[in-house]
């Protein structure tokens, strides 16, 4: 379960990587100036939270294996993870209801981290 914990310290890196390009996936220095200014500051800041996260829960994953997989504080980090994912991929069909090859997948990887936050908790 170590190598699971540890590919999950990577998935939450290439999340926090995927988001910071989401201002020129999505071309958010056109797109966002069309939001009023509370939405454009809040879209924003959001984001960047969200990077700030992934980020965090990277470094926990990384830094504290052992811990996660071996305390209470631990396990329910794991199972706090996994209902993040969950939900996430709930939202997807309620806010991005589009029958679209690029919404599928990213449901499979909210899936996979769903999944695999909650593996380690059959186990140990």
């Amino acid at each position: 379960m170590y190598s699971v914990i540890i590919f999950l310290g990577f998935y939450n890196l290439l999340f926090a990587v995927f988001h910071l390009l989401f201002w020129r996936l999505f071309k958010w220095k056109e797109e966002v100036q069309k939001l009023s200014f509370a939405n454009r500051g809040i879209i924003q800041i959001l984001n960047i939270q969200i990077i700030y996260y992934f980020v965090a829960v990277a470094i926990v994953c990384f830094c504290f294996t052992n811990e996660l997989l071996t305390t209470n504080l631990g396990k329910f980090f794991l199972l706090g993870n996994s209902l993040f994912w969950a939900i996430r991929l709930v939202q997807q069909y309620i806010f991005l209801r589009k029958n679209s090859f690029v919404i599928h997948i990213l449901a499979v990887l909210f899936l996979l981290g769903a999944v695999l936050f909650f593996l380690p908790l059959l186990y140990y």
